[in-house]
């Protein structure tokens, strides 16, 4: 028999098929009652996949006393109490490995578009202006000024990469010092105050939480630019629309808001900021990753093997 399996996010197509073809499905995610399929699939379903917007609290936990792994198709897991599935002895996988490259060249692509505003050029021909005005005015350079990253893991690390083949000197904040031959800060406010450039790319949840703050954004400066390509919750976003209004950074470029997929409408009418719809990942050739090795991961733990990319 086909082992039973909680499905709460469907994948793209090759890897759909292959979860139809190898499982039980049990279908979660089109539950008009989930509360219902949960009670009756919880006590027969020893895994999941899932993306990383699923909330798992204790009460989803409860009605799933069966479950013994969870696939993540997604780097980031917020709204699952990691804690509680831990304490369940349940395994968790995500997939930030696969979406490293497109992550960090999103990272890129926000510096030059906000340093160069871009935006504003496209809008400045489209609109005529050029021919009516003359030349657009001056914008600032990016070779030979200071980035500074918040969070150096593999995505991170591949930011610094790019960030240095275009001429910039590389800082960099986190938890750890690292053997790379970047310059260290031991606070997140240091590292503003030394860059013209914030990049983060640190994980979401409680222990990031408004970690660029609005003392880390008056550091950075006027001649200041924001980018953030990890997750809403990591920026003090009232204090970031508030700098960029008052002049206390000049530019900002996001891919990620604290109200997704409406960010703060406050925010998204400032001209200097250059906007993403939390689209970093979202290549035909890193989504297809991404849930392949979700799938990988499940097909490991049915068959008794360890995990590709375990959280837990």
């Amino acid at each position: 028999m086909k082992p039973d399996v909680l499905l709460a996010f469907e994948p793209r197509r090759r890897q759909m098929e292959a979860l139809e073809r190898d499982y039980t499905l049990h279908r979660y995610d089109l539950a008009k009652d989930k509360k219902a399929l949960l009670a009756e699939a919880g006590p027969i379903c020893r895994a999941m996949y899932a993306n990383g917007h699923l909330h798992v609290d204790q009460a989803f936990l409860d009605l799933a006393p069966a479950l013994e792994m969870i696939a993540v198709t997604s780097a980031g897991y917020e709204p699952m109490d990691v804690d509680a599935i831990a304490n369940r002895g349940i395994r968790l996988t995500n997939t930030s490995v696969a979406l490293v490259e497109d992550v960090a060249d999103m990272a890129l692509l926000l510096v030059l578009a906000t340093r160069r505003q871009l935006v504003r050029g496209d809008a400045y021909v489209r609109s005529g202006e050029w021919a009516q005005k003359g030349m657009m005015g001056l914008t600032t350079s990016t070779a030979g000024k200071r980035a500074g990253i918040v969070g150096l893991g593999r995505i991170g690390g591949a930011i610094a990469k790019r960030l240095e083949a275009v001429g910039l000197e590389i800082g960099y904040f986190g938890r750890t010092q690292k053997d790379v031959p970047y310059r260290f800060f031991d606070t997140a406010e240091g590292l503003a105050d030394w860059a013209d450039i914030l990049v983060v790319a640190a994980s979401g949840g409680s222990g990031t939480a408004h970690i660029v703050s609005a003392d880390v954004l008056s550091a950075l400066g006027p001649q200041g630019s924001f980018v953030n390509i990890a997750r809403g919750t990591v920026v003090d976003e009232k204090a970031l629309i508030a700098a960029l209004k008052e002049g206390r950074i000049a530019s900002a470029g996001l891919d990620v808001f604290m109200n997704e997929p409406a960010p703060d409408p406050e925010l998204i009418a400032l001209p200097n900021v250059t906007l993403y719809p939390h689209h970093a990942s979202g290549t035909e050739e890193t989504r297809d990753a991404m849930h392949q090795l979700a799938l990988d991961n499940l097909g490991a733990f049915f068959a008794g093997k360890p995990l590709l990319t375990p959280v837990i």
